[in-house]
């Protein structure tokens, strides 16, 4: 991501295209959870559970969007340490309509950033769906966004240790995916399997709205990697074309397996392939080209297929909607090739080039870092976040409730009444 330091003041070069464009972005990057990512993992569940999906989502949406407001946006964009940012921007303090970040208003910077901050930790209740307290979900949320998120995207995207050493990482494969799917697997092993996993079937109950859902977030996609261009440019152009033929190339890679393995290509798993080649694309979606596009996106079915199999089949890990092995694999993949394929001397398969007198065995070392110092830390402070939240509160729903579904016994609500 390119992003540029805010200017706190008046400037009178505000461009009115970069706006519009980045105003559009935050529409779709929003579009993405609500209501995307809400369908997608709400068809994924059973029915029982529908409505407690589509409520986590709505919910982390209006919480985050106050925490963001309230500390998150500066912890992660104010001047700072290397680790984290300062409070001086708390409650957006100072920020008014004449603000500037670049050449976009401050204000359209913070809403773009604030849709980023609302799909992370969106993205891990995957993890531990249908078996979670909602207050729970809630507490761990909000803690999680300013002990990890924040700060991880300040190290990345503020000006932090990792953007000083020149990691490569366009639009959030550390700072989002990893993330995300690592807490998701902490999350998984914390609250254990649920029940009758492995025992027995555990289909999704609306794969029509997992479908919606999908197609939702591949348009959303643009906006959250063309947006980070933070301009209406080649820049921007070049990422929106390499995040379509990187989905594409997922998705055709995830159902071939399918077909060669069990006869048939399921539509579940072409929309899993999709979404694992957009995780994979996007911390490389401005510096790579669409030959380069379509190798990680191929890469990108191959690996988070086998990987999936691997978490659930052979290691009986329940990560519910499979948000490690997609955007945790994804983004570890993405953040390693992108080292690769930015280069410009790759023939066809060359990027945009990496910073001068860097070589690719050179950039795969930060890479690889930033990579390391993000899960181990992501890993940590969520086990430590989960600890402290089962002794104050509790976790996980009793057995019985369970049983019955959290859509009644945390709602008192159906999502079908047929």
């Amino acid at each position: 991501m390119l992003l540029v330091a805010p200017q706190w003041g008046f400037s009178e070069e505000i461009n009115g295209a970069n706006t519009a464009w980045i105003l559009t972005s935050t529409a779709l990057v929003l579009f993405m959870t609500l209501p995307g990512l809400a369908l997608f993992y709400g068809g994924l569940v059973r029915s029982k559970n529908v409505l407690s999906v589509l409520m986590q989502c709505f919910s982390i949406t209006c919480l985050v969007s106050l925490l963001w407001v309230a500390v998150g946006y500066s912890m992660a964009f104010s001047e700072g340490t290397a680790f984290v940012g300062g409070l001086t921007k708390a409650f957006l303090a100072g920020v008014g309509e004449e603000s500037m970040s670049g050449d976009i208003p401050e204000t359209v910077f913070i809403m773009f950033q604030m849709t980023f901050a609302i799909i992370t930790p969106a993205l891990v209740i995957g993890g531990f769906a249908e078996r979670i307290r909602f207050s729970a979900v809630m507490a761990f949320s909000a803690l999680w966004l300013l002990a990890v998120y924040a700060p991880v995207t300040h190290w990345v995207w503020g000006g932090g240790w990792l953007a000083e050493m020149g990691l490569l990482d366009f639009a959030g494969g550390t700072v989002v995916h990893i993330t995300a799917g690592v807490a998701a697997l902490v999350a998984a092993i914390v609250l254990g399997k649920r029940q009758g996993f492995g025992q027995m079937a555990l289909p999704p109950h609306n794969l029509t709205m997992t479908f919606i859902g999908a197609g939702m977030l591949w348009v959303g996609w643009f906006g959250f990697n063309a947006g980070s261009a933070l301009a209406a440019d080649g820049n921007a152009g070049m990422a929106m074309l390499v995040t379509h033929l990187s989905a594409a190339a997922g998705c055709l890679t995830w159902s071939f397996i399918e077909w060669v393995r069990y006869g048939k290509p399921s539509a579940l798993g072409a929309v899993t392939g999709m979404v694992a080649g957009l995780g994979t694309i996007t911390p490389a979606s401005g510096y790579v080209g669409p030959a380069g596009a379509m190798v990680i996106g191929l890469s990108a079915g191959f690996v988070c297929f086998y990987c999936t199999l691997w978490l659930k089949q052979v290691i009986k890990i329940d990560d519910s909607l499979d948000v490690f092995p997609v955007h945790g694999v994804g983004g570890i993949l993405g953040t390693f090739l992108a080292g690769i394929f930015a280069s410009s001397e790759l023939g066809i398969f060359s990027g945009q080039g990496l910073a001068e007198g860097v070589t690719i065995a050179a950039q795969l070392k930060v890479q690889l870092i930033g990579i390391a110092a993000t899960f181990a830390y992501t890993a940590v402070v969520s086990g430590i976040l989960f600890f402290v939240i089962d002794k104050l509160i509790g976790l996980r729903v009793s057995a019985d409730e369970e049983a019955q579904g959290l859509d009644i016994t945390c709602h008192n609500e159906v999502g079908y009444d047929l």
